[in-house]
């Protein structure tokens, strides 16, 4: 019996902003039964912008201002999907983006920030960085630090736009650059087209900040424009050339161009034409933050709005997605503004009294890391409890942690050959292999056909996502042959959902499946579906095989080189995403490490390759053995060699495991390793189960080191790994050694 709530709504959050991050921590703690949130960001961190100075003075390393959405995602239950908004079609419910099929909504908001834009002239790219997006301008600061310390770059600088945000960003900058050794003497000015800087400020701050920038040698220039910027040198109307390697645009704030595109509003103008956060005209879109003129309440942009739209937003966007009331938005007239001055000090301001210090500097820090701490330390959820009398075994069971998606869910290797064992072998002369390699081969008129099912538990929310991983996965065991892939048929089980639900869901996931087919040269050719408790993604796969024939797990020589076409580590991340101890970036470059087709590497390898396999649910280790053991040979890995995906090495070592661990210890069997090798965490990423993983390939000496270039220059990341070497020698099939062995 089916007891979760069915999906019935969608939400869109379309931009990682403040007040979308704040939402989704809030709405872990309190979820609407039903309704469905995805979130769209380019990628999966968001910084905090109430840091960005002092990153750029040198306070804090970048890490420290990244808000980390996928963590805040997991924590909600939403999806997300690294990618950016290209159109809007609120009549529609749809949402263009750049990399995929369109995502249908029912209520869409919007906490995308603006960018900062220069305006007029020439803008040379190479020395031009606009402050907002602040991922971008972050890089490019960065960037510019490592050009000074070089000697690429003089560390001269222009900051276009003297708002307040622009005064603090030149102050950042002067208290970094000098910090930073250099003999070359360094220039920071400010330039302003207005008659002061931070008008609209109160007179008292505008007077401090003014002080504070002469006494860090910040030239001020008002009443001049910006023309452009080029050859090391920004020019101004009146004529004035000042001196600069990196110039950063603080001006001309502008919401994304797809928003006016959209039909909604004419500039920024996107929000607040009701005081409930809603679009001017379009009751399904919100807007917040920067993005979002309020037209009852104008307000300038500041993060703190932000902050205090969140508990208003997620009101008012769970009322329209439950068909309630929504409640007003009354943005506060004063709020407290803390300046970072550079050098561990702030100018404080509000009712029109400042200050300036080191101790407002440690307030603002203060505020500063309780915000970002309550966003990336999230609050751990309860399990369920246990039944307190149930049969035996069950209370070790639930005690575990939570079973593991994609290949981490497969049955023990172990297990799956006690079952195989029975089996009859194939009685037909058209059936030449049935169970126990990669695929069956099967004889149709002279032709070759490879076939292989595969099914896996989803591993990530996003439909699109999960069916090109499927389809990557399922279509490895094709690769491994030498085959080339023929066609597909898709089983697809949807969680509970009403039928435009289930209708959009499935186009999802066999646009997924359809991608990678398409890249392939395969096709979908039929399939099934079924609603079950989760999403699950099934596919039978074939293939034809060269006339060479199929490439076994048998073949493996003694002097063969052992060659690897992707990092492992994919189950540790997977199993620490679930546990929200992985970082955001780490995750999101296994979803692409997973995604990652494997047809160029199989192509170049198949020509020369011995044996094959791909790496799949029993880990490198497991399925290593499986190849000495149907070869007759033993293994030498060099563990040092052995790649692995960034953030793998620092789950293992924490202890995180994949549900399948301890099946793929045993079913790979001893190891023989040093010590070293066994204290190690790629000593237990050998066991981790390795969903969509890579290629294992027994090449002949002669020719893997040729072959790994040719694999490299392809874009695959390829490393030899090992050696086989002769029957009988050794215990074990795998023993772990540190030397050459390319």
């Amino acid at each position: 019996m089916i007891t979760a709530p069915p999906t019935t709504r969608d939400l869109l959050l379309i931009g990682g902003g403040h007040a979308h991050a704040l939402l989704l921590r809030r709405w872990g703690m309190n979820p609407l039964p039903g309704a469905r949130l995805t979130l769209v960001n380019p990628g999966p961190t968001a910084p905090y912008t109430g840091m960005l100075p002092g990153f750029v003075a040198g306070a804090y390393e970048r890490a420290d201002l990244e808000i980390d959405l996928v963590r805040l995602a997991r924590f909600a239950g939403a999806r997300i999907v690294f990618d950016e908004v290209q159109a809007l079609d609120p009549e529609g419910g749809q949402a263009e983006l750049k990399n995929r099929p369109p995502i249908s909504f029912d209520v869409a908001s919007i906490n995308v920030g603006v960018t900062s834009e220069a305006t007029g002239g020439e803008w040379e790219s190479g020395m031009t960085a606009p402050a907002k997006p602040l991922s971008a301008f972050a890089d490019r600061w960065d960037g510019f630090l490592r050009a000074v310390s070089d000697g690429r770059a003089a560390p001269r600088a222009v900051v276009v736009g003297g708002g307040v945000g622009g005064a603090e960003l030149a102050l950042a900058m002067s208290a970094r650059l000098h910090r930073t050794s250099t003999t070359e003497p360094i220039s920071v000015f400010l330039v302003e087209a207005a008659d002061e800087i931070a008008s609209g400020a109160a007179t008292s701050l505008r007077r401090v900040l003014m002080n504070k920038l002469g006494a860090a040698g910040v030239v001020v220039k008002t009443n001049r424009r910006a023309l452009g910027a080029a050859g090391g040198s920004v020019s101004l109307s009146g004529g004035e050339v000042l001196p600069a390697d990196f110039v950063a645009v603080a001006a001309g704030a502008r919401a994304p161009a797809w928003l006016a595109a959209s039909g909604r509003a004419v500039g920024n103008r996107v929000g607040g034409g009701g005081a409930d956060l809603r679009s001017v005209s379009h009751a399904s879109v919100f807007a917040v933050g920067d993005v979002a003129h309020m037209d009852e309440t104008p307000r300038e942009k500041a993060g703190v709005f932000a902050v205090r739209q969140a508990p208003i937003l997620t009101a008012n966007l769970r009322a329209a997605l439950s068909g309630r009331p929504t409640r007003t938005y009354r943005p506060q007239r004063e709020y407290l503004k803390l300046i970072g001055l550079g050098g561990g000090r702030a100018l404080a301001s509000k009712w029109g009294l400042s200050g300036s210090g080191a101790a407002f500097w440690r307030w603002k820090d203060r505020i500063d890391r309780r915000f970002m701490t309550r966003l990336n330390e999230l609050p751990i959820m309860k399990r369920p409890t246990p039944p307190a009398i149930a049969a035996e075994g069950v209370q070790d069971l639930l005690s575990e942690a939570p079973l593991c998606g994609g290949c981490g869910a497969k049955v023990p290797a172990g297990a799956l050959a006690d079952a195989l064992s029975v089996l009859r072998k194939p009685g037909r002369s058209d059936v030449e292999l049935g169970p126990g390699d990669d695929a069956a081969i099967l004889s149709i008129g002279g032709e070759r056909q490879v076939v292989s099912v595969d099914q896996l538990r989803a591993v990530v929310e996003d439909p699109f996502l999960m069916g090109e991983i499927a389809t990557v996965h399922a279509l490895g065991d094709i690769w491994a042959m030498g085959a080339a892939p023929q066609a597909a048929f898709a089983a697809v089980t949807l969680p509970p959902m009403i039928p435009a639900k289930q209708t959009e869901t499935l186009r999802e996931v066999l646009g997924g499946v359809e991608r990678v087919l398409a890249d392939a040269g395969a096709d979908l050719a039929g399939g099934h579906s079924s609603l079950g408790a989760e999403l699950s993604i099934g596919l039978t796969v074939t293939g034809l095989a060269p006339k060479s024939g199929p490439i076994g797990v048998s073949g493996a020589a003694p002097g063969d080189r052992l060659v690897l076409t992707k990092p492992i580590g994919v189950g540790v991340i997977l199993a620490g995403e679930m546990r929200g101890l992985a970082s955001g970036p780490d995750v999101a470059t296994a979803f692409e490490h997973m995604r990652t087709r494997s047809s160029r590497a199989a192509h170049i390898l198949s020509a020369t390759a011995h044996a094959m396999t791909d790496v799949t649910g029993f880990g490198l280790a497991g399925h290593l053995a499986a190849m000495m053991r149907a070869s007759g040979t033993c293994a030498a890995l060099d563990w040092k060699r052995i790649p692995t995906l960034p953030g793998a090495a620092s789950m293992a070592a924490a202890g995180v495991r994949s549900s399948l661990f301890a099946g793929n210890v045993e079913w790979a069997g001893p190891i023989h390793a040093p010590k070293e090798a066994r204290a190690s965490p790629v000593f237990e990423l050998l066991f981790d189960p390795q969903t969509a993983g890579g290629l294992l390939a027994a090449l002949p000496a002669a020719r893997a080191t040729e072959i790994v270039d040719e694999l490299r220059c392809a874009g695959v990341q390829a490393a030899i790994i090992g050696e086989v070497f002769g029957k009988g020698e050794g215990v074990s099939s795998i023993e772990l050694l540190e030397g050459d062995t390319g």
